[in-house]
């Protein structure tokens, strides 16, 4: 069962793979910066457009119709950004979706070459954009707009602005006073349409309620710079389950912070705003009866759906895309689309999962034919469609992918299958978490997080073979000149957001100066990381602020985060576990920016972390000020054990007993009720990542082995990605978690170091005990492959690496090793 569930995941793997093989890279990571948009080059004509005097509204999406001529054999281009999203057609064909996200007042335009689209004689070009004008973690509360243009042979075919190329009208199919989505994210879909309210997008004389429409002031546009999704189509793997629903009113209705909150600070629409609260009803609604039934789609052919009926839908793992059916309804309808990324009960049951996220769309639909696509990218493994009215027909049921492109250079094989369904896990949380920037999760939130990101970046390097995203990212802190709502010098804990509550997390703008180091060794841009130098001195300047008289810092303001454990209840008075951080930090400026004082800086930290925090046994991790004196607590956690040696603060060497207790009493198998209980057990994030790279450092890569396993598998198996928490009730799929393939490529295939700058690779045997492994990591366009096999007390292997690099073996083994020809 479980090497079967890996062969699905590998096979959903590999169609992205064919499709890319011959054209990965099409786009490469540029160095193009502010120039591009004061020039004016992204864009000859178009200029922002919208609804006149509804810029502003909540939740406003409108339809863009224009109408150009070609002939065969031109070349045409379409253009286009937005505040908020948008989607684009031609002739009814799904073109692409957007924009790829920027700072606070910067836009980025995407390109389409739009000719597989095109036809001869008169063309259509419809674009749908959702005006969202309200505060989250995923998209900016900015005015709405729809900028775009297209281009025959290089001249402007059409263009938003006062020569009214397009038709504009509102998209009345979508509700407008819905609920939001989540706390992070904006608002729900819910739709009531009638057969043939998408004509518009294929027939220019099909009539529309045109508004009236207002052209606004030039805006700063920026390049994509990444590579467009391929926005491929999966099909689910199989109809898993058939039944009946049935209503019940609960003794409570659960309300989360996204129904209760909305205010002035928190933006939406009033609970007694809304026209409909499908949060509430979902509640309500019950499984009566379930037939596990796990029949191909294929041969199930459509799908007849009655009142009060359900069909289950498994698309074999975790995958984040639009969610696309066609339906034919030969009554009125009412058809809830509801999704998780795992069952719970053998059920779809978000709420019982994870209580403050929307995982439902809802459709009303009078008779007829229907082909519809949600505008939203949603994350699920399971989809559940229930008509709670009507008689209808599911004739499809796919999802649009809407993920990173994978490139085929970037392979792992092992002769272990669950190494293998590891890194096929990890690469796909990887490119469903790096669409335009790295996220924390492809569902919840969609948010550019610190810290997660720390992890992220690098995975994107060996998966790509570029740090395109990690340009993007780090791009987007660097072009505001001061962030709302903060504090002076502080900077956002997720970005591009809106952090109107005046939230952020100090230990995660740490990170971010780990992050820029890693991103300038890993080869990134020079120029963005002399950019970057202000805002970090800024950023240093504001944390010396809070160094009490021993130099540590003390009462950090905003939310304090260490990590998704019993931690984070010991972050106030002095943290420990936050100033082995802050010394890390420090250091990391010292190297990229040159500053002596802060290497010396960072080192008396580390000492005096040293000698208050370590109890003769552990690090303890906080101290509380009382009397004026400062007191040492007894709070005790597995993370802050990790952290000291993640950070230099210990090592092997300076603490041999309590690097022995790590190495043979902690770990995925430590019972903690019997096990050291006065020590917190770490969670994945992200104390056992932390522990995957202390392990490594200090070679006991036959421990790793088992562990990775141990910790990884029972994800990997269950949802095709990488959790947030070791326990399923929160994301299933986090971008940070894809990390788990650097270690994989560095301490059980071999490729332990590559440094880009000198252009060497370090390959290193180890005692692990697997019998072959194989594998690639992508460089630019070229690649490093490394293959090997163990035979009594011989490795045999064979390297290669692109021209300009050079090999340097380093066998630990124990073992002969003899190098084969490819």
């Amino acid at each position: 069962m479980n090497r079967r569930k890996v062969a699905v995941l590998l096979q959903r793997m590999s169609v992205t793979v064919l499709l890319l093989f011959m054209s990965f890279p099409v786009f490469r990571a540029s160095a193009a910066s502010r120039s591009d948009a004061e020039d004016g080059k992204l864009v000859q004509k178009a200029v922002p457009l919208w609804a006149a005097g509804r810029e502003k509204e909540m939740n406003l999406n409108l339809g863009f119709r224009g109408v150009f001529q070609a002939k065969s054999g031109q070349e045409v281009k379409l253009k286009v950004t937005a505040s908020t999203l948008y989607r684009v057609f031609v002739n009814g064909e799904f073109v692409g979706s957007g924009p790829a996200r920027a700072a606070h007042g910067y836009f980025r335009v995407d390109e389409y070459s739009a000719g597989k689209w095109v036809k001869e004689g008169e063309n259509i070009v419809a674009v749908e954009v959702a005006g969202y004008n309200v505060n989250t973690y995923y998209t900016l509360d900015q005015p709405s707009f729809l900028l775009a243009e297209v281009t025959v042979d290089g001249k402007v075919a059409l263009a938003t602005g006062k020569n009214r190329d397009f038709d504009v009208f509102q998209l009345k199919e979508r509700v407008q006073k819905v609920e939001r989505y989540s706390f992070q994210r904006p608002f729900t879909e819910y739709y009531r349409m009638k057969e043939g309210y998408d004509r518009w997008r294929t027939s220019a004389g099909e009539p529309v309620g045109k508004l009236k429409t207002a052209v606004f002031p030039p805006v700063k546009l920026l390049p994509r710079h990444v590579l467009l999704p391929g926005f491929g189509l999966i099909d689910p793997v199989s109809v898993y389950a058939a039944g009946t629903v049935t209503k019940i009113r609960p003794e409570k209705y659960h309300k989360d912070r996204s129904l209760q909150e909305i205010g002035d600070i928190f933006k939406g629409y009033l609970e007694a705003e809304l026209e409909a609260t499908p949060s509430q009803e979902m509640q309500e609604i019950v499984t009566e009866s379930r037939e596990i039934i796990n029949r191909s789609p294929l041969i199930s052919g459509a799908l007849p759906l009655k009142k009060n009926g359900f069909y289950t839908f498994d698309f074999g793992l975790n995958c984040s895309g639009f969610i696309g059916a066609h339906v034919y309804c030969s009554a009125p309808s009412r058809l809830i689309f509801h999704f998780d990324e795992m069952l719970t009960g053998g059920d779809v049951k978000t709420k019982q999962r994870q209580a403050d996220i929307n995982n439902q769309i809802v459709y009303e639909l009078e008779p007829g034919a229907y082909r519809f696509e949600t505008l939203e990218s949603y994350t699920f493994r399971y989809l559940k469609v229930i008509a709670l009215e009507g008689d209808c027909r599911i004739e499809k049921l796919y999802v649009r992918e809407f993920a990173y492109p994978e490139n085929p250079n970037a392979t792992f094989s092992s002769s272990n299958f669950k190494l293998n369904a590891i890194y096929a896990a990890a690469k796909q949380t990887a490119r469903q978490n790096a669409v335009d920037i790295f996220m924390d999760c492809p569902s919840r939130e969609r948010a550019g997080w610190l810290c997660d990101s720390y992890f992220a970046a690098i995975m994107e390097k060996e998966f790509t073979g570029y740090s395109a995203v990690a340009r993007n990212f780090y791009e987007n802190y660097a072009l505001p000149d001061r962030f709302r709502y903060l504090p002076d010098g502080m900077i956002p804990m997720c970005y591009p957001a809106d952090h109107s509550d005046e939230n952020f997390i100090p230990q995660w703008s740490m990170w971010f100066i780990l992050q820029v180091e890693d991103y300038a060794v890993r080869g990134g841009d020079p120029a963005l990381v002399a950019r970057l130098k202000p805002r970090i001195e800024k950023l240093l300047d504001y944390f010396a602020g809070f160094e009490n008289q021993d130099g540590l810092l003390e009462k950090l303001d905003g939310w304090k985060f260490v990590e998704w454990s019993k931690a984070n209840e010991f972050v106030q008075g002095v943290n420990y576990p936050t100033n082995m951080l802050y010394s890390a930090a420090l250091s990391a400026a010292s190297r990229l920016y040159g500053n002596a004082d802060r290497a010396r800086k960072a080192e008396r930290i580390r000492q005096t972390v040293l000698e208050q925090s370590f109890n003769g046994e552990f690090f303890v991790d906080q101290a509380i000020r009382e009397n004026g004196r400062l007191n040492i607590t007894g709070h005790t956690t597995e993370v802050c054990q990790y952290y000291a040696f993640f950070f230099g603060v210990a090592t092997p060497d300076s603490h041999p007993g309590l690097w022995k207790k790590l190495v043979s009493e902690f770990g995925p198998d430590r019972d903690d009720a019997v096990t050291y209980p006065a020590v917190f057990r770490a969670n994945a994030f992200m104390g056992n990542y932390l522990r995957m790279d202390i392990l490594s450092r200090y070679g006991l890569q036959t421990q790793l082995l088992p562990e990775i396993q141990d910790y990884f598998f029972a994800m990997a198996d269950r949802t095709g990605t990488l959790w947030e928490h070791m326990h399923n009730d929160a994301s299933c799929n986090h971008g940070f978690a894809a990390y788990i393939g650097h270690v994989l490529y560095r301490d059980v295939l071999g490729i332990h170091h590559i440094d880009y700058a000198a252009k060497t690779v370090t390959i290193r045997f180890t005692d692990i005990v697997l019998e072959a492994c194989s594998g690639s990591i992508p460089v630019e366009d070229k690649v490093i492959r490394l293959s090997w096999t163990r035979s009594g007390d011989v490795i045999r292997y064979s390297v290669f690496v692109p021209e300009g690099f050079t090999v340097k073996i380093d066998n630990r083994s124990g073992y002969r090793i003899e190098e084969k020809d490819i």
